[in-house]
C-alpha cells in the first residue's frame, strides 16, 4: 500500500494517531551537519507553484497498534523531518504540537530526548549560548546525536539571513513524502539486511512506475510494462542490449536496429513467455572450456575493439524529456504547463499534472489511464531508440577510461542466440531520397560535432532544453532527414541570437557572456576549415576569461577600457584560467603556446594573431 503524505495540511505525515517506532535493527540517528542542512536547504529552494518530493519512507504495520509503523527505511529522514517541526512548534510558528508520533524502541537516551524535545528546545533558544554548549538536568540521559540535530536546526535558522521562517512552513506544506507498507508477514529483519545493502531508497521513477502499472489491466501488461520500464531506465549502452536475444528481434527487427512499432497489439507475443521460446543458453561443455568467457562489454566496433557507452543524462532527466516530447506529439492541452526547467525533483508532480490536468482527443485523460499508461510506455520505448542513435553519447574503446564523443548505431551478426552486436557511425539519408547515403562520416562528424557543442555548453541537465527539441524533430522527420544536423545549428543559433546578439551590451558582456557563443563560433570555424581543424574536440571549458587582462600586472602595461569585448574573451578550462592570471598576451603564449594550440579554435587564432605580431616587430 503507497500513501502520500504531506509535512505539513491536510493527510500529514506526523498525524496524531499514527506512531512510528524505529527498531532496534536500525542504526542509531546519524545525520550530521551537512545532510541536515541540505535538507532544509533544499526545502527553501522550492518553487511555491508546486509540491516537492522529498523520498519515500518504508514501513510495516505493527500488530501492536493498528496506526503504529515500524519503520524499516528512510528513519534519518524521517527523524530530521521531526526535529524540524518540533523547532517551528518551539518558536510559535506552528499552533499546537505535532505530538510524540516518534520513538525509538529499547533505546532508552533516544526516547528520553524525543519525549522531552520542548524543553530541551526551550533551554537552547533561552539561553542562545555563542559556543553552542549547554548543560541539561539529566544530561547523561540525553541522546547526543539527536541533540545535534537540535542545535544544527536551531543555529541555521539563526544565522541564515537567507532564511524567511514563515517563507519556509509555507514551502513545508507542499512537501510530500510517499508512506510504502510492505505485505504482512515479510521478515523485516531480511527486508531491512537487503535495503541496506543496496544502500538505495526507492526513486521518483521507482513509485512512477508503480503508479502507471497500476493503471493496466492484467499482470500480463504490467510485467510487459515492467519490462520496458526496466530496459529504458538503464541508460549505459543501447537499449537493445537490456532486453534478450529473442526479445530484441520482437521489437527491433532481425537485425536488432529497426524503430519499434508504436502498436500497443503487436506486443502482445512478449506478454508472457512461452515455454517453447524460453532463451536457449551456452551448453556446458561449451562453459567447462578453457577459453570460454563472458561477454560482459556492449559490444565491439567495426575493428573488433571492445566498446562501451554511457548516457549524457540520467533516467529521471531523460523521463522529463519524453514527456514534454509526448505532450506535443499528442497534443495535449494543460491547463498549467509544465515547468520551464527540468526538474528531476518534479518528476512525479509533472506527470501528475499530465494525467490528472490534461485533456486529449476531446477527453480527459484520468477517465482513461489505461490507455495512458499503455501510450506512455510505447513512446519511452520508441524515444529512447531515437535518443541512443541519434544523440550523443560518451564512448569507451578497451581498457579507456576517458572517452570521446561517440554518435553511432547499432547492428547484429550472426544466427539465433550466437548474434553478436557491433556498432557503425549512424547513417543518415539524402534529403528527398530513400536510399542510405554511400558516405555517411561527413554528415554524421557534424552531427556529433554541433551536439558536442551543446552538450559542452549547457552542463547542468535542467536547462538541456535541445535534446527535448532533437527528439522531437525526429519524431516529426522520419527520424534520419540530414536536416538534423541543421535543426541542431539553428538551436545554437537562437541561443547566441537570444542571449548575445539582442542584448542592449552587444559584445560586451565580459565574463557572462554564455559559454554557447563561444562554441557555436569555434563549431562554425571548425565546420569551415574541417582539415586545419581535424585535431579540435569539444571539451569542458568552463571559464571565461580575458586575453588583454582585467588588471595589468603591476602596471606593467596599460590598462583597456574595452576588455570586456567579445573579441578579447576566450573560453578555458578553469586550471588554465590559473595559469593565465594578469599575464599580457605576449607572455601568455610565450608561456604557456601550447595549451593556447590545443586549446579552443577562438583561442587559437587570438595565439596565432599575438606571434605574428611579434614576429612582424
Amino acid at each position: 500500500m503507497v500513501t502520500e503524505l504531506k509535512i505539513l495540511d491536510g493527510n500529514t505525515l506526523f498525524d496524531k494517531g499514527a506512531n512510528y517506532v524505529i527498531p532496534l535493527y536500525q542504526r542509531a540517528y546519524a545525520w550530521e551537519d551537512k545532510e541536515i542542512i541540505q535538507l532544509i536547504d533544499d526545502i527553501n529552494d522550492i518553487d511555491s507553484s508546486d509540491n516537492y518530493f522529498i523520498g519515500s519512507l518504508i514501513v510495516s504495520k505493527t500488530k501492536r497498534n493498528a496506526e503504529t509503523y515500524e519503520v524499516i527505511d528512510g528513519q534519518q529522514r524521517l527523524t530530521t523531518l521531526f526535529l524540524l517541526l518540533q523547532y517551528f512548534v518551539a518558536i510559535g510558528e506552528l499552533v499546537g504540537e505535532v505530538g510524540q508520533t516518534l520513538t525509538f524502541d529499547c533505546r532508552a537516551n533516544s526516547k528520553f530526548t524525543l519525549s522531552n524535545i520542548q524543553k530541551i528546545l526551550s533551554d537552547i533558544l533561552q539561553k542562545k549560548s555563542k559556543n553552542n554548549y549547554f548543560v541539561f538536568e539529566n544530561e547523561d540521559q540525553i541522546e547526543q546525536s539527536i541533540l545535534n540535530g537540535i542545535k544544527v536546526i536551531c543555529q541555521k535558522f539563526e544565522s541564515d539571513k537567507k532564511l524567511n521562517i514563515k517563507e519556509f512552513v509555507s514551502h513545508l506544506q507542499q512537501v510530500i513524502l510517499y508512506r510504502i507498507e510492505v505485505p504482512e508477514n515479510t521478515d523485516l529483519n531480511r527486508y531491512f539486511e537487503i535495503m541496506n545493502t543496496r544502500g538505495e531508497q526507492l526513486e521518483q521513477h521507482d513509485i512512477l512506475k508503480a503508479q502507471l502499472m497500476k493503471n493496466l489491466g492484467s499482470r500480463e501488461e504490467q510485467e510487459f510494462f515492467s519490462k520496458v520500464w526496466n530496459a529504458c531506465s538503464d541508460m549505459t549502452g543501447y537499449v537493445q542490449m537490456h532486453f534478450s536475444p529473442r526479445e530484441r528481434t520482437e521489437i527491433f527487427g532481425n537485425e536488432w536496429g529497426d524503430s519499434p512499432s508504436d502498436d500497443w497489439n503487436k506486443y502482445r507475443s512478449l506478454y508472457k513467455t512461452k515455454k517453447d521460446t524460453i532463451e536457449k543458453g551456452e551448453k556446458i561443455k561449451k562453459i567447462i572450456a578453457p577459453k570460454f568467457n563472458v561477454n560482459n562489454v556492449d559490444g565491439t566496433s567495426e575493428d573488433g575493439t571492445r566498446i562501451r557507452f554511457d548516457s549524457i543524462i540520467d533516467f529521471p532527466y531523460f523521463l522529463l524529456h519524453t514527456l514534454r516530447v509526448f505532450v506535443i506529439l499528442h497534443n495535449i492541452q494543460l491547463v498549467n504547463p509544465l515547468g520551464e526547467l527540468l526538474d528531476d525533483k518534479k518528476l512525479i508532480s509533472d506527470f501528475k499534472n499530465v494525467v490528472e490536468n490534461g485533456s486529449w482527443k476531446g477527453k480527459k485523460i484520468k477517465n482513461d489511464k489505461e490507455t495512458f499508461s499503455k501510450v506512455f510506455i510505447i513512446h519511452l520505448l520508441r524515444t529512447r531508440y531515437r535518443f541512443d542513435r541519434y544523440i550523443i553519447k560518451r564512448e569507451y574503446k578497451g581498457d579507456d577510461n576517458e572517452g570521446e564523443w561517440s554518435l553511432k548505431e547499432l547492428h547484429s551478426s550472426g544466427r539465433d542466440f550466437q548474434k553478436k552486436t557491433y556498432y557503425t557511425e549512424t547513417k543518415f539519408k539524402y534529403t528527398n531520397y530513400n536510399e542510405w547515403e554511400k558516405t555517411y562520416s561527413p554528415r554524421n562528424e557534424e552531427c556529433l560535432m554541433i551536439q558536442s557543442a551543446l552538450r559542452v555548453s549547457y552542463t547542468s541537465p535542467k536547462i538541456m532544453h535541445w535534446i527535448t527539441d532533437l527528439l522531437l524533430w525526429l519524431f516529426d522527420n522520419n527520424n534520419e532527414l540530414p536536416e538534423m544536423i541543421k535543426k541542431a545549428e539553428d538551436i545554437a543559433a537562437k541561443a547566441t541570437k537570444e542571449n548575445f546578439l539582442d542584448g542592449r551590451n552587444k559584445f560586451k558582456l565580459g565574463v557572462q557572456t554564455p559559454h554557447i557563443v563561444f562554441n557555436f563560433l569555434d563549431y562554425l570555424l571548425w565546420k569551415k576549415n574541417k582539415t586545419n581543424y581535424k585535431d579540435f574536440v569539444f571539451e569542458y571549458r568552463n571559464s571565461v576569461e580575458h586575453w588583454y587582462p582585467q588588471n595589468p600586472s603591476d602596471g606593467s602595461f596599460d590598462s583597456w577600457n574595452d576588455k570586456d569585448t567579445f573579441g578579447n574573451l576566450c573560453i578555458i578550462s578553469r586550471s588554465v584560467n590559473s595559469k593565465f592570471s594578469n599575464l599580457s598576451p605576449e607572455s601568455k603564449m610565450k608561456s604557456y603556446s601550447k595549451i593556447v594550440n590545443k586549446g579552443s579554435l577562438k583561442l587559437r587564432i587570438m595565439g596565432s594573431i599575438i606571434q605574428k605580431f611579434s614576429n612582424d616587430d
